[in-house]
């Protein structure tokens, strides 16, 4: 089955910049990178383990989205975006632009409902499995059997989330009543208010015990006590809460597939913005599995041995390239297959 990726930006560039607070990457430019390094190794890790046929990446877009215009406080408590994620961001983009993956941005709509709308549309399509990248808790809503969240695990490597594991990791019986649990709960992150007093345990029971909020809402005289006085006080907020920790799966945004379909990079372009943010280890890593394609392809070509005694078949290398010499191997590679197919084809 093919596979297509979309990855959270900002939730993978925040999480990537704060594994770094203690010790940030700061290269000789004064630059810091953690945001950056970060990010560039989830991708690298994803394409080199799981070779998705198709991937994007969702950025949220600037100014107001559409829950920030119906409820002004939604997200208003966190602090400014520091200044490093700013100045990321575009160098991010243009890694992105580089690698030859496109950048999926739609006006009035966070990255969380562009990943769902597309999510939601590939979802219908046969022989095509969907994974959203990111940690974020909301996304379980939109699992099925065929999307599912490959969300990083703390201390490194993925979890794989289906329909049961979201079930069983919030004791819920749909994935749809994620939105039930955090409409309940509320999101101290994204500031919006749930019902007072109800944590995740209550929440959890109350969902187990009427199916919905919606539900709930119109069975409120079944409730005793204190949380039958939260419940009923707190109507609005929780009704405003369900709306805002909804997923929009109706963003106006095509599923372009051949825009979606992984290319080769600009490995040209790539190692230059490696050089300049010092990312040498990256710049290696991706030389190095170019020169092994191209001994590879040499080796595979090879219709005979002595139509190839006359050529050096390269080997990996023992030792890691520098960023200057990198750019000359790369070449004279294509060099050596250009001639072997001279020699072999005659043209």
């Amino acid at each position: 089955m093919d596979k297509l990726f979309l990855l959270d930006a900002y939730a993978l560039i925040y999480r990537s910049y704060y594994a770094f607070i203690k010790n940030p990457r700061i290269n000789s430019k004064g630059l810091n990178t953690s945001a950056i390094i970060g990010f560039v190794n989830t991708l690298q890790e994803v394409i080199e383990k799981e070779q998705p046929k198709y991937l994007g990446v969702a950025f949220d877009p600037h100014g107001p989205t559409f829950r920030s215009d119906k409820f002004p406080a939604y997200k208003a408590q966190r602090e400014a975006t520091p200044e490093d994620i700013k100045k990321a961001v575009p160098i991010i983009k243009e890694l992105l632009a580089a690698y030859r993956i496109p950048v999926l941005q739609v006006d009035g709509y966070e990255a969380d409902d562009v990943v769902g709308t597309l999510a939601k549309k590939a979802d219908s399509i046969e022989g095509l499995e969907t994974f959203m990248l990111t940690p974020d808790k909301d996304y379980g809503q939109l699992v099925t059997p065929k999307v599912k969240i490959y969300r990083p695990r703390h201390g490194g490597g993925y979890e794989v989330m289906g329909p049961s594991e979201v079930c069983e990791k919030y004791g819920i019986t749909t994935p749809l009543q994620v939105i039930d649990l955090l409409a309940l709960m509320g999101d101290s992150a994204d500031n919006f208010p749930g019902c007072p007093g109800v944590g995740e345990k209550t929440a959890t029971k109350l969902i187990n015990d009427f199916n919905s909020v919606d539900e709930l809402l119109q069975r409120t005289e079944e409730l005793k006590g204190a949380l039958k006085k939260k419940v009923e006080e707190h109507v609005e907020d929780i009704r405003m809460s369900y709306f805002l920790a909804t997923i929009c799966t109706e963003v106006p945004i095509d599923l372009n597939l051949a825009d979606l379909e992984m290319k080769s990079p600009d490995e040209e372009k790539l190692s230059a913005l490696f050089a300049e943010l010092e990312f040498k280890s990256l710049t290696n890593r991706v030389s190095q599995k170019l020169i092994i394609h191209s001994s590879i392809c040499l080796q595979n070509l090879r219709p005979t041995m002595q139509a190839t005694q006359n050529f050096r078949v390269l080997r990996p290398l023992k030792r890691p390239l520098t960023t200057t010499n990198s750019l000359k191997m790369r070449k004279k590679c294509a060099n050596y297959v250009t001639l072997f197919l001279q020699k072999i084809f005659s043209f």
